[in-house]
């Protein structure tokens, strides 16, 4: 299918509409969707429909898409992005339609006669272009999973283990019970959903949780996602994140195929000795945790890593005694900077911090030495809240970095702002 020329003209045409009534087309348009198909409340994150944020970000989403209609090329970093994560939740191809169906409708119903036949007639061109491809996408990535690693749909695992990381942040050891004796290879960075019924809705919720130990080759026999205790937002707190630090060793969740396309490849030949940098906030620290370890594997090209993070407090900041290890053993590949908030009478500095009473603060680093601003190859990493990465983003750009460099990894619903 595609668009013809007075189509793409008059989606265009709507973007000012859109900046004006996105988030009250996809307010109702998630309304009604959900109200008549109760059965997609075990797909959409219902915390998120509560907070608008789900809202939100479709509404920018729409608004993107209408503004870059006539070059979608410039939309691919977020169509990867949605993709992955539809495959992680298992959207399926028929489910576009529906989707499709109440899309248009709530566009009539905010518009009202202002949504004119020919308007009607191209957004439903455009919808089902867009809708095209993100099912072409998919089914590369389900086509994929099953041909290489056997598996689709949702598997049940077992909490092997339960370790607590830090005062509100607990490691998960999830082994397959199908009794599979090893679990597909992910790409460290990468993700995995994992489902669970939240007995207070009577539906399964699924969140995204970073896969934090590094893959072996020639599989694994558990995986690790390392999970915060979230306080939630707009007075909703984290469903899925409290109900699994409530249970124990021994009981059951269901978990996806790894996705992502926030990683790093250890194998690839053409980044030995490319500078990387590791920059997290909090529970932003699961990904790199991945990353980190897997770069001081003995089988992979060496490359130098910085490691830089902020906690509040040493007892809120994870991996510390594991990153603090990995640099003992790699003092000529990896160095640490750790920035604290809050300190406690036991922390030292130069074991447990680097900067006291501050936020993470890329300026108070050695330029040369810890960004390897000298380098122009050099990588950046950034996960945590989304200002924090945006931020971090500008003063990296600000130091000289190629924008292309810079890599985001955003824990929430949507995109990471295009600032």
């Amino acid at each position: 299918m595609t668009l013809t020329d007075a189509q793409i003209s008059i989606v265009k045409s709507t973007v000012p509409v859109l900046k004006q009534h996105g988030e009250a087309i996809t307010t109702i348009f998630y309304r009604d969707l959900i109200t008549e198909n109760p059965p997609l409340k075990n797909i959409f994150s219902l915390t998120s429909q509560s907070t608008g944020a789900q809202p939100r970000a479709l509404a920018n989403a729409v608004l993107a898409y209408a503004s870059y209609i006539d070059n979608l090329p410039a939309l691919s970093q977020a169509v990867a992005r949605i993709a992955h994560k539809h495959v992680s939740l298992q959207v399926e191809p028929a489910q576009y339609a529906i989707v499709g169906q109440y899309l248009i409708q709530a566009i009539g119903q905010v518009l009202g006669d202002a949504a004119t036949p020919e308007i009607v007639d191209a957004w439903t061109a455009a919808y089902g272009v867009l809708a095209d491809v993100f099912i072409g996408t998919e089914r590369g990535m389900y086509e994929e999973n099953e041909k290489k690693d056997h598996w689709r749909g949702w598997r049940k695992f077992r909490i092997a283990r339960k370790v607590e990381e830090s005062s509100s942040i607990s490691s998960f050891y999830l082994k397959p019970v199908d009794g599979d004796a090893k679990l597909p290879k992910y790409l460290p960075g990468q993700y995995v959903s994992v489902r669970v019924l939240v007995p207070q809705l009577g539906y399964l919720q699924s969140r995204q949780y970073s896969l934090s130990e590094a893959p072996r080759e020639g599989g694994m026999e558990e995986y690790r996602v390392s999970v915060k205790r979230e306080e939630g937002e707009a007075g909703v707190p984290g469903l899925v994140s409290n109900l699994l630090h409530g249970k124990q060793e021994g009981e059951e969740v269901e978990v996806s195929h790894p996705q992502g396309e926030f990683f790093v490849d250890p194998a690839d030949a053409s980044k030995e000795g490319v500078p990387v940098a590791l920059i997290s906030v909090g529970v932003g620290a699961t990904p790199m945790m991945a990353i980190l370890k897997s770069l001081v594997q003995g089988n992979v090209k060496r490359r130098p890593v910085s490691w830089i993070h902020a906690s509040r407090s040493s007892s809120e900041q994870p991996f510390g005694q594991e990153v603090r290890r990995i640099v003992k053993e790699n003092p000529e590949q990896v160095s640490a900077h750790v920035f604290l908030k809050t300190m406690a009478g036991t922390d030292q500095a130069g074991v447990h911090y680097d900067f006291a009473d501050t936020r993470l603060d890329l300026t108070k680093l050695d330029g040369e030495r810890d960004l390897h601003l000298a380098d122009k190859r050099t990588e950046y990493y950034i996960c945590g809240p989304e200002t924090f990465m945006v931020e971090t983003r500008k003063v990296l750009v600000g130091l000289g970095v190629d924008r292309s460099n810079v890599h985001l990894e955003l824990f929430a619903t949507g995109d990471v702002a295009d600032e």
